[in-house]
Formats: C-alpha cells, sequence, structure tokens
C-alpha cells in the first residue's frame, strides 16, 4: 500500500516538473504536504467515525496537533 501512495506521488511530481515548462519551482515541499494532509485528516477523520482521540491515535499524532491540523484546514 505504502509503494502505491509513494509511486502515486512519484508520478504525480514528474508531472509536476514536466508541466513547469521552464517555470522554476517553488516550495515543493510545503505544496505536496498541503496536497497530501488534508485528504489524508479527512480519510482518516471519517474511518474513526469522527472520533478526534481514535483519529489521532491511528495518526500517531497527540490529540492537540490534531485539533490544530483540522483547524488549519477547515475540517470538521
Amino acid at each position: 500500500m505504502s509503494t502505491d501512495l509513494a509511486d502515486c506521488v512519484r508520478r504525480t511530481l514528474n508531472r509536476y516538473f514536466r508541466d513547469l515548462d521552464g517555470e522554476a519551482p517553488h516550495a515543493i515541499y510545503d505544496m505536496v504536504l498541503a496536497c497530501v494532509e488534508k485528504p489524508m485528516l479527512e480519510v482518516v477523520m471519517k474511518q474513526a467515525a469522527g472520533n478526534q482521540t481514535t483519529a489521532a491515535e491511528m495518526l500517531g499524532i497527540s490529540r492537540s496537533t490534531l485539533r490544530r491540523k483540522l483547524a488549519e484546514h477547515t475540517i470538521s
């Protein structure tokens, strides 16, 4: 499973660089994290049936960190 996700990231980043068409890349790290973090949080929250404690445990982060990240991405 993680190989599939890694392959997806590789393909997407290769497409990103190909589509730059001569433009300089900028803030790739932040771009990738922003693109991945919100859908990850949404899926995990759904799997945890909205329970933040369970979701935080699934993610391996503290509940307060999860709450902050949910607020940053405007996820209820």
